[in-house]
C-alpha cells in the first residue's frame, strides 16, 4: 500500500495541474470532441459554451455560502468546542484518520453540503490537535466521505424521481425512496463503503512521506487588534457589539428553521444547509462584528468557486446541446445486458461526470437514454437510476469541481490529495459494481 500511494502521489503532483487549469484543459477537451463526434461545428460549439456560461450562477453562490457560512459556524466558539472534544477521542495519527473518515460519512449519507464542509473543518481540528498526522491524508480521508452522498438522504437523483411532477414521471412514473435510498442493492452499498473507507484510508499511511503541517498556522486569532480595544465608543460601535441584535435575528431564523422542519420533516436541500449555517452562525458569535470578522475570514477561501463554476458551466452547455453526452451513454448502453447494464450505466455516469458535475443536470441528459434502455432490457427504473446517481458520486473523487470547498477550507491544492482519492476511487468502483451485480 505504501508503494501504491508513493506512486499515486508522485503523478498527481507532478501532472495534475491547479483546478483551473484542470478546468480550462476539460473546456478544450470537449470543445474538439463535440466537433469531431457529433455534427456541431466550431462556431456551434463556440454557441453552447456561451449559452451555458452563466447556467450555474445559482449554484455557485450556493456553493459559496456553503464555504462561508460553514467556515462562520465552525469558527464560532461553541462549535469549536464541539469539534476540539471531539477531535480529542483521537489518540494517535491512526485513529484521526479513521475518525474522520467515519465523521464525514455520516455527515454526508444526511446532507452532502454539511459533510464537504464539517469533514474539512473536522479534519483541520484533528490536525491541530494529534501530533505527526498526514495533513494530505487528513484532508484527503474527509472527502472521501462524499462518496456516499448520491446514496444518502440527500441525493438529488433519487429524490427527483420520488417528487410528484418530475420530467421523467411520464415513463417511469412516482419511485419511492423505499425502492432507491432504502434499497437493499443501496443499503449494501453504503454500509461496504462505512466499514472499507476507513481501513483504507487507515492503511494508506505511510509515515516515510507524511506532510505535517505547521500547527501555528491552523491557529485562528480571536483576540480583538489593540486598535479595536481603545476604540471609541459611539452609537454605530454600541450597535456592532450589540448581543440583542444578534440574538434577535437568530432567533428570527430559527423560527423558520422550526417552521420549514414541521412543514417537511428533516428533508435538508442546500438552501436550508445554508440557512442553517448561516442564523446558528450568527447566534453562536453573539455580536454583529465578531460575525462579520469571521465572514471575512472565510470570503477570502472563495475564489477558487467564483472563478471556476462558470467554466463547468460553459463545458456542460456544449456536452449536452451539442449530444455529446447522450452519445457517450449510448456507447455503454450498446454493449450491455440484463446483468451488465446496472454496471455500465454507473461507468458511464461516472465519465459523464466529468463534463457534467452536477447530479440533477447528469440526471437530466442522461435518463431518457438510460432509462428507456433499461426498460427494454427488463432492469428497474430505480435500480438505473440509482447506477447513474453512483456514477455522479463516484468519479467526484478525483474531480475538483466538488473539492473546491473542501481544499478552500484546508489551503491544500487538488494535487495534494489526489493521489489518495485515486485508490478511493478504484476500490469504491469494485465495491459499488458488486452492489449492483449481485443485489
Amino acid at each position: 500500500m505504501n508503494k501504491l500511494t508513493s506512486f499515486t502521489n508522485r503523478i498527481m503532483q507532478r501532472y495534475l495541474p491547479d483546478p483551473f487549469l484542470f478546468v480550462i484543459i476539460l473546456t478544450l477537451v470537449v470543445f474538439g470532441l463535440g466537433i469531431i463526434l457529433t455534427n456541431s461545428s466550431p462556431k456551434d460549439m463556440v454557441v453552447y459554451w456561451g449559452d451555458g456560461f452563466w447556467n450555474l450562477l445559482a449554484f455557485a453562490m450556493q456553493m459559496v455560502l456553503i464555504l462561508v457560512t460553514g467556515y462562520v459556524l465552525a469558527s464560532s466558539p461553541f462549535f469549536k468546542n464541539v469539534l476540539v472534544n471531539l477531535a480529542k477521542l483521537a489518540k494517535t495519527p491512526g485513529m484521526a484518520i479513521i475518525l474522520v473518515t467515519v465523521v464525514s460519512l455520516i455527515a454526508s449519507w444526511i446532507n452532502w453540503g454539511f459533510g464537504l464542509v464539517i469533514g474539512a473543518l473536522f479534519a483541520k481540528e484533528l490536525a491541530r490537535q494529534v501530533a505527526k498526522v498526514d495533513y494530505r491524508l487528513l484532508i484527503a480521508s474527509a472527502y472521501s466521505g462524499f462518496i456516499v452522498w448520491h446514496g444518502g438522504l440527500a441525493g438529488s437523483i433519487p429524490l427527483t424521481i420520488a417528487t410528484p411532477g418530475h420530467f421523467s414521471e411520464d415513463l417511469i412514473g412516482i419511485i419511492p425512496t423505499s425502492d432507491t435510498i432504502f434499497s437493499t442493492f443501496n443499503l449494501f452499498i453504503v454500509a461496504v463503503l462505512f466499514i472499507t473507507l476507513p481501513i483504507l484510508n487507515r492503511l494508506m499511511m505511510n509515515n516515510k512521506e507524511a506532510v505535517y503541517v505547521d500547527k501555528k498556522l491552523l491557529v485562528e486569532d480571536d483576540n480583538p487588534s489593540q486598535e479595536e480595544r481603545k476604540e471609541v465608543v459611539t452609537p454605530a460601535t454600541r450597535m456592532e457589539n450589540s448581543m440583542v441584535l444578534s440574538f434577535v435575528t437568530g432567533a428570527l431564523g430559527l423560527a423558520y428553521i422550526l417552521y420549514y422542519v414541521t412543514q417537511n420533516g428533516f428533508s435538508l436541500n442546500l438552501n436550508i444547509v445554508n440557512f442553517i449555517f448561516l442564523f446558528l452562525g450568527i447566534l453562536f458569535h453573539k455580536t454583529p462584528r465578531k460575525f462579520l470578522a469571521s465572514v471575512s475570514n472565510a470570503v477570502k477561501n472563495a475564489g477558487g468557486i467564483i472563478i471556476q463554476f462558470p467554466f463547468y458551466a460553459g463545458i456542460m452547455g456544449m456536452m449536452v446541446a451539442s449530444g455529446l453526452a447522450g452519445l457517450m451513454s449510448e456507447w455503454f448502453v450498446a454493449i450491455s445486458t440484463e446483468t451488465t447494464f446496472p454496471v455500465f450505466a454507473f461507468i458511464s455516469a461516472g465519465i459523464v461526470n466529468f463534463f457534467v458535475p452536477s447530479g440533477g443536470g447528469q440526471w437530466a441528459v442522461q435518463a431518457p437514454i438510460m432509462l428507456a434502455a433499461g426498460n427494454d432490457l427488463g432492469v428497474s427504473a430505480a435500480k438505473t437510476a440509482m447506477a447513474v446517481a453512483w456514477g455522479d458520486a463516484w468519479t467526484n473523487m478525483i474531480q475538483p469541481f466538488w473539492a473546491l470547498p473542501a481544499l478552500a477550507i484546508a489551503g491544500l491544492k487538488a494535487k495534494d490529495i489526489m493521489g489518495f482519492c485515486i485508490i478511493v476511487l478504484f476500490i469504491s468502483g469494485i465495491i459499488i459494481s458488486l452492489g449492483f451485480l449481485f443485489f
